[in-house]
């Protein structure tokens, strides 16, 4: 099993909790104070711990849902009284959320304690480190990830306060969105000096040059969003930067797929920087693949330690014994029938992160469910509803629900559980049986991104470097995707299709919305709301509560 390579130790959380709480007139008997640590190389690694920590806490969960559940990409639907959890899924989709939103407040939550987790460790080792090259990686790769986490606010919330020094008591207002990306753009300058250049085990997980010229290049390519000023060839320098380092390629389309399984790791070559999971921690969990799977297919993917025993291809709901283990996932979460328009090359590798239509056995025989006709079909009219029906499972495209044009819910029956095309680029995790968490870790940026980024800022207007053209780089990365011939020419649209069949469920798909001018466009679940102020998020009520200096957003 891989090992995450941040662990938190219960000694480093002393520390950090001594450095954090008000004087108690209590005797230190411990030789740990914020006086005397950290000061070797390993110690400072360790008290950089908690940001990763955090970091990993709610990306695949919180942030996720706000970044690919409020577009086309993703949604989670009710089914009769399952997974209403207070509309906040709902809202999401429908663009109705309001600023007492679970999902919304939660995010706040989220990077806020991210930024003041590394004003803390910032401080302690500005404070205590013994000055040297050491010392000024740790702060420049801490404060890489507190930009990093400003850059996520910036692009969820806009207007967000800008406190960066801890121990401070005074209120902070939201500064402009053109400021945050200003403070975040300089932030990231003044580190990449400081900041490794190596790749492999010995950096994964940790902030990179790479890493911090790939936050600069999105920042670059959605300038003309957050600032209203483009600043494409920015972008593409940023890019350049990573290319000319060569540390990076594209994977070929034999292992695409494997760049996010359970075993996934540092030999990836197209990861600039992933957030590693490890199903054995709870400190941070990456549970796709329950939201993801069908709940019939829990055995055919090996699901939380499901298996079929003795069976050689059970019938589900029927066969028991026999060291079958049938562990259902929950199985509400699919893509929209708009969305997976945009996968129309039947050549392409990335068509396979896809469950659609007849499901069947590895040896290709058919996923067979045992039920009734009236748990098959809540609407059955018959004669004999309690009479054994046995079908094979058929995952059916999401269209609209069959309650209503304007329902929300899809119904309680197999019909419902089996509507909509489900997601496995994270496949199940069949390497933990223990628990529902999994191994995969997750790309924040991968290669293919840069290589994208610098078309679509060429062909925005940038000017182009190194030889290369927007439909030169665009063709470079389908060649290791698809079969088909290279493109002869692109079009915005050609870019947006390749970025959605891309980077399908790793957190960018809204970023990319928006920034095409699709984000209010109609679709899904009766996704009708068009309004443009919902680009960026509302201030949670919960964060003016605590802070009344705070201004809410436009619209809200």
């Amino acid at each position: 099993m891989k090992k995450i390579i941040f662990g938190m130790l219960a000694l480093i959380s002393g520390v950090l909790m001594f450095t954090s709480c008000q004087k108690l007139d209590v005797p230190i008997t411990s030789e740990l104070t914020p006086e005397s640590y950290p000061q070797t190389a390993a110690q400072l690694t360790s008290a950089s711990g908690p940001v990763y920590i955090n970091l990993r806490s709610d990306y695949a969960s919180t942030y996720w849902f706000l970044q690919s559940s409020s577009t086309d990409e993703s949604v989670l639907a009710i089914f009769g009284s399952d997974w209403i959890d207070g509309n906040k899924y709902l809202e999401l989709h429908r663009h109705t959320w309001t600023k007492d939103n679970a999902w919304v407040a939660a995010g706040w939550s989220y990077l806020t304690n991210i930024i003041g987790t590394a004003n803390q460790t910032i401080s302690i080792i500005g404070n205590s480190a013994p000055a040297g090259a050491t010392k000024n990686t740790s702060m420049a790769e801490l404060k890489t990830m507190r930009a990093f986490a400003y850059y996520m606010m910036m692009d969820l919330y806009g207007n967000v306060p800008l406190d960066t020094l801890y121990g401070a008591t005074d209120l902070k207002s939201n500064a402009p969105r053109a400021k945050v990306f200003s403070y975040v753009e300089s932030e990231l300058k003044a580190a990449i000096p400081y900041l490794k250049t190596t790749t492999g085990t010995a950096t994964y997980g940790l902030p990179t040059k790479y890493l911090a010229y790939s936050i600069l290049a999105k920042m670059y390519l959605n300038a003309a969003v957050y600032t209203g000023t483009p600043r494409y060839d920015d972008c593409i320098a940023a890019c350049d930067q990573i290319v000319n380092s060569g540390l990076y390629s594209i994977e070929p389309m034999s292992t695409y797929l494997q760049m996010f399984y359970p075993t996934n790791g540092p030999s990836q070559k197209e990861f600039i920087f992933a957030i590693p999971f490890d199903a054995s921690t709870s400190s941070g969990t990456m549970a796709h693949a329950r939201y993801d799977l069908n709940r019939n297919l829990g055995i055919r993917y090996l699901y939380s330690g499901s298996t079929p025993g003795a069976f050689t291809n059970p019938v589900m709901n029927q066969n028991t014994g026999s060291g079958l283990v049938n562990n259902k996932p929950s199985g509400p979460r699919m893509t929209t029938s708009e969305f997976y328009t945009n996968f129309n090359d039947p050549n392409d590798i990335r068509n396979k992160q896809w469950l659609t239509g007849l499901q069947t056995w590895q040896d290709g025989s058919p996923v067979m469910v045992s039920t009734t006709n009236l748990g098959y079909d809540q609407f059955y009219a018959g004669s004999t509803p309690a009479g054994v029906l046995t079908y094979q499972l058929n995952l059916t495209p999401l269209t609209s629900s069959r309650l209503g044009a304007s329902a929300y819910d899809l119904g309680k029956d197999e019909i419902a559980w089996n509507t909509g095309y489900r997601n496995i680029k994270f496949l199940a995790d069949y390497t933990n049986p223990i628990n529902r968490n999994q191994n995969n870790d997750m790309p924040v940026f991968r290669y293919s991104d840069i290589v994208l980024m610098k078309a679509e800022a060429i062909f925005r207007g940038g000017t182009a470097t190194l030889g290369a053209t927007a439909l030169s780089l665009v063709n470079s990365v389908r060649s290791n995707r698809t079969t088909s011939p290279a493109l002869s020419a692109i079009t915005l649209d050609v870019l947006y299709n390749e970025r959605c069949k891309e980077f399908t469920w790793e957190t960018w798909h809204r970023n990319d919305m928006i920034r095409f001018g699709k984000f209010e466009a109609s679709y899904g679940l009766s996704k009708t709301n068009a309004d443009t102020y919902r680009r960026i998020f509302p201030i949670p009520s919960t964060a003016i509560a605590t802070n009344n200096t705070l201004v809410q957003n436009p619209g809200y």
